[in-house]
């Protein structure tokens, strides 16, 4: 597996989780290169290659009541790779992250978290 891949906020975590796609909140469009999500498919498709696709990287907020968001930012190709083959899931790891983190990609668009 190629779990050697990482970004720089996900490299302490080592624990990989398979996020159900219904608990994923991306709030920018992609922009994406169809080569890249045609060459991810082929590759997720394999049983031999798929372990070779990195996880994305999820920063999973607790709401102010308990609540639990999972946002996606990154991993682009990776996530429509995912989603065209309509897989259940992708593997991510999760940054525990703050309300007040989230501001910092979301500023005064960040919703009341609950």
């Amino acid at each position: 597996m190629n779990d050697n891949f990482t970004s720089i906020h996900a490299a302490h975590i080592e624990e990989i989780h398979d996020v159900p796609f219904g608990v994923l909140i991306r709030p920018f469009p992609s922009e994406l290169e169809e080569d890249k999500v045609v060459s991810l498919m082929e590759t997720l498709q394999n049983p031999e290659t798929k372990g070779n696709v990195p996880p994305i990287d999820v920063l999973w907020v607790t709401g102010s009541e308990g609540g639990d968001y999972y946002y996606s930012f990154g991993g682009c190709h990776r996530y429509e790779a995912h989603k065209r083959l309509k897989l259940p899931s992708i593997r991510c790891k999760l940054v525990k992250s703050t309300i007040q983190d989230l501001k910092t990609y979301l500023g005064g668009s960040t919703p009341d978290l609950r």
